[in-house]
Protein backbone atom coordinates (compact mmCIF):
# COMPACT_ATOMS: atom_id res chain seq x y z
CA UNK A 1 0.00 0.00 0.00
CA UNK A 2 2.80 2.25 0.73
CA UNK A 3 4.54 1.73 -2.36
CA UNK A 4 0.93 3.14 -3.96
CA UNK A 5 1.26 6.39 -1.96
CA UNK A 6 3.41 7.80 -2.64
CA UNK A 7 3.00 7.73 -6.62
CA UNK A 8 -0.89 8.33 -6.04
CA UNK A 9 0.24 11.91 -4.20
CA UNK A 10 2.49 12.37 -6.83
CA UNK A 11 0.56 12.35 -9.14
CA UNK A 12 -2.12 14.57 -7.30
CA UNK A 13 -0.14 16.96 -7.05
CA UNK A 14 1.23 16.59 -11.13
CA UNK A 15 -2.59 17.19 -11.77
CA UNK A 16 -2.67 20.60 -9.25
CA UNK A 17 0.14 21.58 -11.10
CA UNK A 18 -1.43 22.14 -14.25
CA UNK A 19 -4.16 23.84 -12.88
CA UNK A 20 -1.74 26.03 -11.73
CA UNK A 21 0.00 26.69 -14.86
CA UNK A 22 -3.38 27.57 -16.34
CA UNK A 23 -4.15 30.00 -13.83
CA UNK A 24 -1.00 31.79 -14.08
CA UNK A 25 -0.61 31.00 -17.89
CA UNK A 26 -4.00 33.37 -17.99
CA UNK A 27 -2.71 36.08 -15.88
CA UNK A 28 0.50 36.22 -17.70
CA UNK A 29 -1.50 36.74 -20.70
CA UNK A 30 -3.76 39.05 -19.55
CA UNK A 31 -0.49 41.10 -18.12
CA UNK A 32 1.44 40.84 -21.39
CA UNK A 33 -1.40 41.17 -23.54
CA UNK A 34 -0.92 37.95 -25.91
CA UNK A 35 -1.43 34.67 -25.56
CA UNK A 36 2.20 33.47 -27.25
CA UNK A 37 4.33 35.25 -25.37
CA UNK A 38 3.12 34.12 -22.08
CA UNK A 39 3.47 30.70 -23.54
CA UNK A 40 6.73 31.57 -24.67
CA UNK A 41 7.66 32.45 -20.85
CA UNK A 42 6.02 29.47 -19.37
CA UNK A 43 8.39 27.50 -21.82
CA UNK A 44 11.49 29.36 -21.16
CA UNK A 45 10.91 28.98 -17.17
CA UNK A 46 10.28 25.50 -17.42
CA UNK A 47 13.55 24.78 -19.41
CA UNK A 48 15.27 26.84 -16.68
CA UNK A 49 13.62 24.73 -14.07
CA UNK A 50 14.55 21.27 -16.15
CA UNK A 51 18.48 22.74 -16.46
CA UNK A 52 18.74 23.56 -12.56
CA UNK A 53 16.97 19.87 -12.34
CA UNK A 54 19.35 18.12 -14.48
CA UNK A 55 22.25 19.65 -12.95
CA UNK A 56 21.37 19.16 -9.19
CA UNK A 57 20.99 15.04 -10.11
CA UNK A 58 23.97 15.54 -12.33
CA UNK A 59 22.40 14.14 -15.30
CA UNK A 60 24.78 13.69 -18.21
CA UNK A 61 24.06 15.03 -21.63
CA UNK A 62 23.37 12.47 -24.14
CA UNK A 63 25.86 11.72 -26.25
CA UNK A 64 25.05 13.67 -30.02
CA UNK A 65 25.14 9.89 -31.48
CA UNK A 66 22.21 8.71 -29.72
CA UNK A 67 19.95 11.77 -30.52
CA UNK A 68 21.21 11.40 -34.30
CA UNK A 69 19.39 8.00 -34.18
CA UNK A 70 16.30 8.73 -32.94
CA UNK A 71 13.43 9.05 -35.23
CA UNK A 72 11.80 12.15 -36.40
CA UNK A 73 8.79 12.23 -34.13
CA UNK A 74 10.58 11.70 -31.45
CA UNK A 75 11.31 14.89 -31.27
CA UNK A 76 7.42 16.51 -31.34
CA UNK A 77 6.25 16.07 -27.96
CA UNK A 78 7.76 19.72 -27.16
CA UNK A 79 5.16 20.48 -29.89
CA UNK A 80 2.39 18.75 -27.86
CA UNK A 81 3.02 20.61 -25.23
CA UNK A 82 3.08 24.01 -26.62
CA UNK A 83 -0.17 22.59 -27.98
CA UNK A 84 -1.61 22.24 -24.87
CA UNK A 85 -0.05 25.35 -23.55
CA UNK A 86 -1.33 28.10 -25.76
CA UNK A 87 -5.09 26.43 -25.80
CA UNK A 88 -5.14 26.32 -22.21
CA UNK A 89 -4.38 30.02 -22.39
CA UNK A 90 -6.82 31.01 -25.17
CA UNK A 91 -9.41 28.58 -23.32
CA UNK A 92 -9.43 28.73 -19.69
CA UNK A 93 -10.73 31.80 -19.67
CA UNK A 94 -13.80 30.94 -22.18
CA UNK A 95 -14.46 27.92 -20.71
CA UNK A 96 -13.36 28.29 -16.78
CA UNK A 97 -10.61 26.10 -15.53
CA UNK A 98 -12.74 22.94 -14.01
CA UNK A 99 -14.61 22.46 -17.54
CA UNK A 100 -11.26 22.98 -19.52
CA UNK A 101 -9.59 20.22 -17.47
CA UNK A 102 -12.67 18.44 -17.53
CA UNK A 103 -12.07 18.35 -21.64
CA UNK A 104 -8.37 17.56 -21.45
CA UNK A 105 -9.18 14.81 -19.21
CA UNK A 106 -11.62 13.34 -21.52
CA UNK A 107 -9.76 14.20 -24.46
CA UNK A 108 -6.35 11.93 -22.45
CA UNK A 109 -8.68 9.46 -21.80
CA UNK A 110 -10.01 8.75 -25.39
CA UNK A 111 -6.06 9.18 -26.59
CA UNK A 112 -5.24 7.06 -24.23
CA UNK A 113 -7.59 4.04 -24.67
CA UNK A 114 -6.85 4.20 -28.65
CA UNK A 115 -3.10 3.85 -27.36
CA UNK A 116 -3.07 0.54 -25.16
CA UNK A 117 -5.81 -0.82 -27.78
CA UNK A 118 -2.88 -0.38 -30.52
CA UNK A 119 -0.14 -0.64 -28.63
CA UNK A 120 0.98 2.89 -29.80
CA UNK A 121 4.70 3.91 -29.52
CA UNK A 122 5.89 0.52 -27.55
CA UNK A 123 3.42 0.28 -25.13
CA UNK A 124 2.07 -3.02 -24.01
CA UNK A 125 -1.51 -3.87 -26.01
CA UNK A 126 -4.50 -3.63 -23.79
CA UNK A 127 -7.66 -3.88 -25.42
CA UNK A 128 -10.54 -1.81 -25.13
CA UNK A 129 -12.98 -3.93 -23.34
CA UNK A 130 -16.90 -2.85 -21.56
CA UNK A 131 -14.95 -2.09 -18.17
CA UNK A 132 -12.81 0.69 -19.64
CA UNK A 133 -15.27 1.71 -22.29
CA UNK A 134 -17.69 2.47 -19.54
CA UNK A 135 -15.20 4.41 -17.78
CA UNK A 136 -14.46 6.58 -20.53
CA UNK A 137 -18.27 7.22 -21.00
CA UNK A 138 -18.64 8.09 -17.33
CA UNK A 139 -15.61 10.34 -17.69
CA UNK A 140 -17.41 12.18 -20.92
CA UNK A 141 -20.25 12.41 -18.88
CA UNK A 142 -18.51 13.92 -15.58
CA UNK A 143 -17.54 16.39 -18.14
CA UNK A 144 -21.11 17.07 -19.72
CA UNK A 145 -22.15 18.00 -15.92
CA UNK A 146 -19.23 19.88 -15.22
CA UNK A 147 -19.97 22.38 -17.85
CA UNK A 148 -23.17 23.32 -16.36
Amino acid sequence: MLNLLLPTGLAVLAGISLVAQQLLNTSLRAALNSAVWAGFVSYLVGLACMAVLAAALRDPVPAAGVAARLPWWAWTGGAFGALYIGLAILLVPQLGAATFLALLVAGQMLASLAADHLGLLGLAQRPVDLPRLAGAVLLVAGTVLIRR
